[in-house]
């Protein structure tokens, strides 16, 4: 009896050990945590579909590079009027590299004297409703978008200096891809997009970031900020956080209703965050 007790005690023992391995594995990420907003019906509404717009640019392309699964991936490009190291990799927001993106990445490219790269983590889906992109944002594999970030490093270069940007579901991305750029990257801009919130992934940053939110976000809120200060400050990284008396997008390029008068402080803000990092 007390053998089949003991049995019994050791494969409850094994049973629970089970599960909590399964539930720690199968904890979201945070940009899976970013992503599960698509099943709200409150975040999908908020967003208002993008009204048509076609950009053409003179000197941008689209391009295909080797993700690290070795599969390929699209992106971007938009070259500097000058050589130069340094790059901008881009992380569009929920509704794909559309045209907004791409006339924003030449704007970068001449703002900043830099090469710019738009990463396309939606692999040629590009939403032009609020149902397509909350579909496209849930689609989204972690893995696949690492291995296509991964890919874009060794498709920039070892001795390129890298920045990175994107806003709502791309700033969440931006600071993913600051993260994984190692010693090459020289800062990440994210405008609020979902923060990390594993301190050891955290201590895997080698750069400063700027973090531009608003402050009626339901989403990305101020708890959420707060939070995201902590664990930096504990990581022993440096954050820079502006915060909006705005609401969440209110500088995404589709915007119809964006926030004029924060999306322009906030472009100030990352001129003087870029700039002085290109020194």
């Amino acid at each position: 009896m007390k053998k089949l007790q003991l049995f019994l005690l050791v494969m409850l023992i094994c049973l629970c050990a089970k599960t909590q391995v399964k539930m720690s594995c199968c904890t979201p990420s945070a940009t899976d945590r970013f992503a599960m907003n698509g099943n709200k019906a409150s975040f999908v509404s908020f967003h208002d579909d993008p009204l048509p717009f076609v950009y053409e640019s003179k000197t941008g392309h689209d391009v295909t590079f080797k993700a690290s699964d070795g599969k390929d991936a699209h992106g971007y490009f938009v070259p500097s009027e000058r050589p130069t190291n340094y790059y901008l990799l881009v992380i569009h927001e929920w509704w794909g590299l559309n045209d907004y993106i791409k006339q924003e990445c030449e704007k970068f490219s001449t703002e900043f004297g830099l090469n710019v790269l738009a990463l396309d983590l939606y692999e040629n889906k590009v939403a032009t409703t609020k149902e397509d992109a909350s579909k496209y944002m849930q689609q989204v594999n972690t893995d696949r978008a690492l291995a296509i970030i991964k890919g874009a490093y060794t498709h920039v270069g070892g001795k390129a200096k890298v920045f990175t940007i994107g806003w709502c579901f791309g700033g969440g991305w931006s600071l993913q891809t600051a993260i994984e750029g190692g010693s090459q990257v020289a800062g990440c801009i994210m405008f609020y997009g979902q923060p990390e919130t594993n301190i050891d992934r955290l201590k895997k940053l080698n750069c400063d970031v700027l973090g531009l939110f608003a402050k009626k976000d339901e989403w990305i809120n101020q708890k959420v900020v707060d939070e995201f200060k902590e664990n930096m400050e504990k990581a022993g990284k440096k954050l820079t956080v502006y915060s909006y008396d705005a609401d969440h997008a209110f500088a995404n390029p589709s915007n119809p209703i964006y926030d004029k008068d924060a999306t322009e402080d906030a472009y100030k803000k990352v001129d003087a965050f870029v700039r002085e990092r290109m020194r």
